[in-house]
């Protein structure tokens, strides 16, 4: 063989190796985005009974909202026992976790801690059995009947993986344990309290929240508009007093609050653009004390939900105007108008839904992720989003399929969040919640 046909001959056997070097490879660009998923939900199998343990403790030891000093103990040293930097007590019972991996980009995940004030009627062996006093001094059972126990132990197992795993991300991990979710106060008051300054601003903030009528194992996902805006709305209409036998000489309050409740049909039915969702619903009703006394007040609770903030506005303003136009109308004072509790509503970044929701089709299966359907509920999670984040809330599955079917066959809907009835399959739905939520950690924290 000629020096040129040799070289050439060693030349071609050098390419050849090169190429099939690219295309065996496990570190090559399809495996290695592969890779880390798998590992996430071997891993996650293996810690299915350890964290199952830790879920069920959670449920049997439910505290209210503004109360959940034990629960924010117990996370923070599940946290700190990883090698996390935890903060507590910010804005209450709050608490940060940071684990620095590398520089930016900084990605937050979000739980809530608080449970709500009702008696819990599963019959679980492990049910929680609390009852406290509430703010009125009441006696009221406490029960973890939304998920937050789910949300808080997904965040332990995420926080796990990610310790131990640290070739598969590079940034910073910062994991917030948010009191007082179910009365939409705890994320302004972690904010308040210097959440975003004390601590990095994420690039991008996730949470997520069962779904009752989701089969466990799926995940929901939409971008855009996902969860409402909610006021509360309180009316106290004034009137003169006196008896029942002589109404031409007072100024009746029940028949103002009567013509009011009607009135204010008339504004998301005649006044706000059928294609902007609304809702405006008189609650509750209290007025009187005897069948032949008018009073002097009649007091009237609503819940306002629209989505977006030019709606919300013309909804407040719309009741005010129906309020006062009755006390005109009945020559009677001005209404005392109050309107509290409110959240924004909650709004999923669409470049950060998209980009997840691919993540999760390639983690979990194209069959398990669905497109989650808009809710009039709310959710403080959104006010991440208005300081300025990126943010993204995907339901969760929390029901076996062969438990919604049973449901189904019955005709009965399954009970609902903040059922005394409700409780989640633990093992596939915390499952699904560590692998779908460490795999977006993944994707955002790609070495």
């Amino acid at each position: 063989m000629s020096p040129f046909r040799k070289h050439f001959a060693a030349l071609v056997g050098c390419v050849s190796l090169l190429f099939l070097a690219s295309t065996s490879s496990p570190t090559n660009g399809r495996a290695a985005a592969a890779e880390p998923a798998d590992d996430v939900k071997a891993w996650t199998k293996e810690q299915l009974p350890q964290l199952i343990e830790i879920y069920r403790e959670f449920h049997a030891n439910p505290e209210l909202s503004l109360h959940e000093k034990a629960t924010a103990e117990r996370l923070a040293r599940l946290w700190k026992e990883q090698g996390y930097e935890v903060t507590t007590g910010v804005g209450g019972h709050g608490v940060v976790a940071i684990l620095k991996n590398g520089a930016a980009p900084t990605v937050m995940l979000r739980t809530d801690l608080d449970a709500l004030p009702v008696v819990e009627q599963t019959g679980l062996a492990f049910a929680s059995k609390v009852k406290v006093k509430d703010a009125s001094g009441a006696d009221v059972g406490v029960m973890h009947a939304c998920g937050h126990d789910i949300h808080i132990t997904s965040l332990v197992g995420v926080a796990r993986f990610l310790a131990k795993h640290k070739s598969h991300w590079r940034g910073t991990v910062m994991l917030i344990g948010q009191p007082a979710e179910e009365r939409v106060l705890g994320a302004q008051a972690m904010l308040d309290d210097g959440l975003f300054k004390r601590f990095p601003k994420p690039d991008f903030a996730i949470a997520q929240h069962v779904d009752a009528a989701l089969a466990a194992g799926h995940v929901g996902i939409r971008a855009g508009y996902s969860l409402a805006n909610t006021d509360s709305v309180d009316v106290i209409v004034k009137g003169k007093g006196g008896h029942g036998a002589y109404p031409h000489t007072t100024v009746d309050p029940i028949v103002q609050a009567a013509e009011l409740v009607m009135a204010l049909q008339t504004i998301v039915s005649r006044e706000v653009k059928p294609t902007e969702p609304a809702v405006i619903t008189v609650g509750s009703i209290h007025g009187g004390t005897k069948h032949n006394i008018i009073g002097d007040t009649c007091h009237l609770q609503l819940t306002v939900r629209s989505y977006s903030d030019e709606v919300r506005k013309q909804l407040l303003e719309a009741i005010e105007r129906k309020a006062k136009a009755v006390a005109a109308g009945a020559r009677a004072p001005q209404p005392e108008i109050k309107v509290s509790d409110g959240t924004p509503a909650l709004y999923n970044d669409d470049k950060l839904s998209d980009r997840i929701e691919k993540v999760f089709r390639k983690a979990l299966g194209d069959s398990k992720v669905a497109p989650a359907e808009q809710s009039m509920g709310g959710e403080d999670f959104s006010r991440y989003g208005k300081a300025g984040v990126p943010i993204l809330m995907f339901r969760l599955g929390a029901v076996e399929s062969k438990r919604l079917d049973r449901y189904k066959e019955l005709g009965q809907d399954p009970p609902s969040l903040h059922s005394a009835l409700f409780y989640p399959d633990a093992e596939p739905t915390l499952e699904t919640g560590v692998v779908a939520m460490t795999v977006s950690v993944l994707e955002i924290l790609k070495p």
